[in-house]
């Protein structure tokens, strides 16, 4: 076709350490030959950070060579984002050249991490990310007077941009809930309705690449980074999760036992809490996220199971029964020290490892906790199980590397390719102040 009316291209696209979703863009017929053979990728592609370089030294080096192979299922295309071409992306998996499974794509960990959950208890996991940024605009309304908080005014003051990017994300298919103007200065959230872990995690990464289109062809810039300014309000990634047993039923809710949580919910709890120190980085990736992670900032910064608390890492949600509605199906848990740096394929997995190791050990469920962690004696805080997450990513890092169990769930290869990336965004971090991190952040999320 011609310049002025050109033919869209289909995206393969992979999410890497960094949680940049990068691929190969095909035309429409070379998409379809792509089914069965997928297209080119380079094995140390894992290893580029958020800011361009590639870590050295790491696993790959200078040789080998991968496909992405599309699934076909989990495609995400819109023609309303405002730009000249349809908007259209296909998650794929990382193979090796004969189409097994690479043992560093972090989809192909996820999808193990369920299929090992359902395996061994019999359980399938339920899930959905809800997702703030900040909108920065050209004309600098971000340093304007801030708008009032979850205001009509404050979701007008974009238009159409929060209803386009509705209409687009409804278009895509990711069942979008809401988008709304959230707490900080021009900040907003979307959230999608539940579905199995796998697409939960693929609409999170479609979400972000859509959101950030849609806020490019209206002249502004979507930033999903954890903390856009030292002292703004931080965007998080809320990672909601339920239990379904083999007849799909709902597995999580007990009205009988403390915190309604049903007995295999409290293990996998349990799990999640007892190796969170060693979770966080995966869930948590950057150094700007700990920043965030700190205690009175709505986050968490404990390993804290609460209700209905939002200072709490994991939190009982709450359920309505207004009209009659049944709690049973609503019930789930809300994993909050996540945010967009972080891979969300392999920030699932984490958090479904962790929870099935608290099933196969059985683990009672923790207390519910109720108040401020941070003025507790240290006493109380052994009583109840609580210790302080780490602080910085290189505490977090530290403590991934310490957590022998947290490691066995992954290939070396990942790791070391995981672990050489975030030490070389410390390198480059260092010497900056914290507004100057977040700047170099912001821009890149």
């Amino acid at each position: 076709m011609s310049g002025d009316n050109p033919s869209p291209l289909v995206s393969i696209v992979t999410t890497d350490l960094s949680a940049i979703t990068r691929g190969r863009p095909l035309t429409e017929t070379r998409y379809a030959k792509s089914l069965e053979t997928g297209v080119g990728w380079v094995p140390a592609n894992l290893c580029l950070t958020a800011f361009n370089t590639i870590a050295d030294p790491n696993p790959w080096g200078s040789s080998g060579d991968l496909r992405i192979l599309p699934d076909a299922a989990a495609r995400y295309a819109t023609s309303a984002t405002g730009a000249a071409t349809r908007f259209d992306l296909v998650m794929g998996d990382i193979v090796e050249l004969d189409g097994t499974p690479w043992i560093a794509c972090a989809r192909t960990q996820l999808r193990d991490a369920l299929a090992a959950l359902e395996a061994q208890t019999g359980l399938c996991l339920v899930a959905t990310f809800e997702q703030e940024f900040t909108l920065v605009t050209g004309g600098g309304r971000t340093a304007a007077p801030p708008l009032h908080a979850f205001s009509v005014e404050a979701l007008r003051s974009f238009d159409p941009f929060a209803p386009r990017l509705a209409a687009c994300l409804e278009e895509a298919g990711v069942e979008p809930e809401m988008v709304l103007a959230e707490y900080g200065a021009n900040q907003f959230e979307i959230t999608h309705a539940p579905t199995d872990g796998l697409s939960a995690a693929d609409r999170a990464v479609a979400i972000r690449e859509i959101t950030r289109e849609v806020a490019r062809t209206s002249g502004a810039r979507a930033s999903f980074a954890p903390k856009p300014a030292a002292d703004q309000v931080g965007n998080g990634v809320h990672i909601h999760f339920s239990l379904r047993d083999a007849s799909g039923r709902p597995a999580t809710h007990d009205a009988a036992r403390p915190g309604r949580l049903s007995k295999a919910a409290g293990a996998f709890c349990a799990g999640v809490l007892r190796h969170l120190p060693g979770l966080v980085a995966l869930t948590a990736s950057s150094v700007p996220s700990y920043y965030r992670l700190a205690p009175h900032n709505w986050s968490s910064s404990y390993t804290w199971l609460g209700e209905r608390d939002r200072e709490a890492t994991l939190r009982i949600c709450p359920t309505v029964t207004i009209g009659g509605r049944d709690p049973e199906g609503q019930f789930n848990i809300e994993y909050r020290a996540a945010d967009a740096t972080a891979n969300p394929y392999l920030a699932l997995a984490a958090i479904v490892r962790a929870g099935l190791a608290g099933l196969l050990a059985d683990l009672p469920a923790p207390p519910i906790v109720s108040g401020d962690p941070s003025v507790m004696s240290a006493p109380e805080l052994d009583r109840l199980g609580l210790r302080r997450l780490p602080e910085t990513l290189d505490e977090a890092l530290a403590a991934l590397e310490a957590d022998t169990v947290v490691t066995s769930w992954f290939a070396p290869e990942l790791l070391a390719s995981f672990v050489a990336v975030k030490r070389a965004e410390i390198g480059l971090m260092a010497g900056l102040d914290r507004d100057a991190i977040c700047a170099a952040y912001g821009g890149r999320y």
